[in-house]
């Protein structure tokens, strides 16, 4: 089969790669159908996560077809249209048993620290991903869902990852009615958790970034205010202003290793590799946010020292609220608001990309060429 391979930071290309096999009685082969490219990919393609492989295939984020099931498997057939939430979980340990599919003990050497996920590092288990024409799907009568007939499998494919995390990302809020929500990072999850955090309801949504195509889709997309920090000299002061010197009730990092804002952050943790990402976001959040307010944290971060203002957070009594998602557990509410109409989550698509040209796909999100916001990969095509 034809699956995008990792050959070193900045260098990914198409290969073929031995077709998956049934490892396991409850596994099952996933033909994939539609893959994306994700921001978090970007902190692997970037060599920012530890334990990237060579040859290793990224991609948590598709839908497919099952090409084959293992004989234990019941819930699902072959033919069966079906979409594959991010996490990798067995759907019985201490965690997943509260709803925790993120956090499962049984699938991962590192499971004290992370859970697993496809396609992202042998630091979250070494699992291949979706960025390739076959994937296996291990514990495939917890993890797939059939596809709604009513739903565009464009959405279905949002829903695996982007959507599901920013979704959470304004849960991890508790937003109360009538709050002042920030969210830092303009990306696809941050439009997401911007439109997510008015069905919660929010009485001011505010983005930052400092691009202003996606700037302008925060506005269009999730109707939200907007700020570009490069036209301030303090994006935290002007965040004082704009709320009556008090801070917002809320903020969400949306951004995670990759921050800009502050050059000393972004070398240290980008291209020194002495933290596990820059924390911009986060310490903006922090000083941006009300005192005994809350902040949500969904941007992803290695696993080594960051330097964030803990100190002030304390200080200021707030919660910092985080973790990977649950991708399944938001399902049920987000199939209600698209079939409502209330999230169209393929509108945030910009780039239809087949599998052969993934190599271009990473260096146009990469270097944010043509505008792009969300790629997606179309094997076969």
């Amino acid at each position: 089969m034809r699956a995008m391979v990792y050959r070193g930071p900045y260098k990914v290309r198409v290969e073929e790669k031995d077709m998956p096999p049934i490892e396991h009685p409850n596994d099952a082969i996933v033909r994939v159908t539609r893959a994306a490219i994700c921001g978090s990919d970007l902190h692997l393609y970037h060599g920012l996560m530890p334990d990237t492989r060579v040859g290793h295939t990224f991609g948590h984020e598709f839908i497919g077809v099952v090409e084959e099931v293992g004989p234990s498997v019941r819930n699902l057939a072959v033919g069966d249209r079906v979409m594959v939430p991010a996490n990798i979980y067995c759907g019985s340990c201490y965690f997943c048993a509260r709803g925790l599919y993120s956090n499962c003990h049984n699938v991962n050497p590192n499971a004290t620290a992370v859970g697993s996920l496809y396609g992202y590092s042998h630091t979250t288990g070494g699992y291949d991903g979706g960025q390739a024409e076959f994937v296996r799907v291990p514990f495939a009568d917890v993890g797939p869902s059939l596809i709604p007939e009513w739903m565009d499998e464009e959405d279905a494919l949002m829903c695996t990852d982007a959507l599901a995390t920013g979704y959470f990302g304004a849960q991890l809020g508790d937003i109360v009615e009538g709050d002042t929500v920030i969210v830092f990072g303009a990306g696809p999850v941050g439009l997401y958790a911007a439109k997510s955090a008015w069905l919660m309801g929010a009485g001011r949504v505010i983005v930052i970034d400092h691009l202003d195509y996606r700037l302008e889709k925060a506005r269009t997309f999730a109707h939200a205010e907007t700020y570009n920090f490069t036209e301030y000299d303090d994006i935290v002061v002007q965040m004082k202003k704009a709320t009556d010197f008090l801070g917002a009730d809320v903020a969400i990092d949306a951004v995670g290793a990759e921050a800009d804002g502050s050059f000393l952050q972004h070398v240290t943790a980008t291209k020194l590799k002495l933290q596990g990402g820059s924390p911009v976001a986060l310490n903006w959040a922090i000083d941006s946010v009300r005192k005994a307010g809350t902040i949500s944290v969904m941007g992803a971060y290695g696993p080594v020292f960051s330097a964030v203002k803990f100190g002030d957070a304390m200080n200021k009594g707030l919660t910092l609220n985080m973790n990977q998602t649950p991708m399944k557990r938001q399902w049920p509410r987000l199939f209600e608001h698209i079939k409502a109409g209330y999230l169209k989550p393929n509108e945030i698509i910009t780039h239809r990309i087949p599998l052969e040209h993934i190599a271009e796909g990473y260096h146009m999100f990469s270097a944010k060429l043509d505008n792009c916001i969300k790629p997606v990969i179309i094997p076969g095509s």
